[in-house]
């Protein structure tokens, strides 16, 4: 075995690791630095005070939850297309698109845009799909 570099690819994977917490911030900003008694973020029931947040901030919310649910399946699609020596070029490309889809993703949930943000969701989960099965010959 050859020495080994941290691609692309598994540089994306730290970006989409990275993105719900972009999510949580967006979803908290408004709550910090009020207090608890005027809505202000509440580090004692932090989840109880995400889930009353409305409009933007709630959909940050979930947008949160949703990067988190996409992680795993990214992170083994990526990490399987490696051991399987995919073509790393191919691989490469399909993980900076799919962190930027969900990037998009993230946008048009926050923006209110409930069919394009579904439509990014989809186009996401097939660059997933295409990195799982880019090793394929």
């Amino acid at each position: 075995m050859g020495p080994t570099r941290f691609t692309v690819a598994y540089w994306c994977v730290l970006l989409a690791a990275l993105l719900p917490y972009a999510c949580a911030y967006l979803a908290k900003a408004g709550g910090f630095g009020k207090p608890r008694r005027e809505g202000g973020y509440d580090n004692h029931e932090p989840r109880a005070w995400l889930g009353r947040l409305t409009d933007w901030r709630g959909r940050a919310n979930a947008a949160q939850a949703n990067s988190f649910e996409a992680l795993p399946f990214f992170i083994g699609a990526v990490i399987i297309a490696h051991q399987l020596a995919a073509p790393q070029t191919r691989l490469d490309i399909l993980a900076v698109l799919f962190v930027t889809l969900r990037v998009i993703y993230i946008a048009m949930y926050v923006a209110g845009l409930p069919t394009v943000r579904s439509a990014i969701w989809a186009a996401a989960f097939l660059a997933n799909v295409a990195i799982l099965l880019s090793a394929l010959h």
